[in-house]
């Protein structure tokens, strides 16, 4: 569990609601329903637009990794890399056939297929290279729907506003009804810019953080077959590797 994520939303909501009760105001004129479903329920309707079902349902269940991130382990899996270099220098590469079976990674279980297969470097590479483009780009259209709704949020909390104003100039000979437009109004801004800064925005990135940590690792796993492919020594294997963890 991320807590420090968990900790985040909390502070940023702890901090709106603190500063409003500062200025005196009362937290309950910040809960608008109208405001709610303008705002929320509108960026809901535009991200789905524009996104295919697997896009939209997949950038749904990437929100769990923000909570509850993966561990890609690239020190765990630069161990096991040079683990197979080392049998594979001492046995061969058909040495490595009992290895297939430890790993509940299907990308690291394919690549060491390959190898034991006997498949040259460079279409180790070019094969696996393939297979990350394309689930890197996959991921990162479903992310990308949470950039959107930070995009969308602030224009439909505009929007939110306009028509509050609106209802408040169609029932100018009647002061009751002026407060409740005019809180649609302001909220529904707070409401859409503050639903894009304080969460989809950051969402968004956190999501693109962990792509890029889990492409880092399946491309350890390319580099790391190919040199063994390729008959280098065990500890250049590491050293090369470990090239990756600078980054993260």
């Amino acid at each position: 569990m991320d807590k420090l994520s968990i900790i985040a939303i909390i502070g940023g909501l702890t901090a709106i609601l603190a500063g409003q009760a500062l200025e005196g105001g009362h937290l309950a004129s910040l809960l608008q329903l109208t405001a709610f479903l303008i705002v929320i329920g509108g960026t809901a309707s535009a991200v789905m637009l524009q996104s295919t079902p697997r896009q939209f349902v997949g950038g749904l269940r990437l929100l769990k990794w923000v909570f509850n991130p993966p561990e890609f382990g690239h020190e765990k899996m630069i161990a096991e890399v040079v683990r197979w270099s080392q049998h594979a220098r001492k046995g061969g590469l058909l040495a490595l056939e009992p290895f297939v079976a430890q790993q509940h990674d299907p990308f690291a279980r394919k690549a060491l297929q390959m190898l034991i297969d006997g498949a040259p470097p460079e279409t180790l590479r070019s094969v696996l290279e393939v297979e990350v483009d394309m689930a890197e780009h996959a991921r990162r259209q479903c992310a990308r729907i949470w950039e959107s709704a930070g995009g969308y949020a602030p224009t439909l909390g505009i929007l939110g506003a306009v028509l509050g104003l609106i209802h408040v100039m169609e029932n100018l000979s009647d002061p009751s009804k002026l407060g409740s437009g005019i809180a649609v109004a302001f909220v529904a801004t707070i409401y859409g810019v503050g639903s894009a800064n304080l969460f989809f925005l950051p969402v968004a990135g956190k999501l693109k953080h962990l792509i890029a940590a889990e492409v880092a690792l399946k491309e350890l796993v390319i580099e790391g077959v190919s040199a063994i492919a390729g008959g280098e020594n065990p500890r250049i294997v590491e050293a090369r590797l470990r090239g990756f963890l600078a980054i993260h």
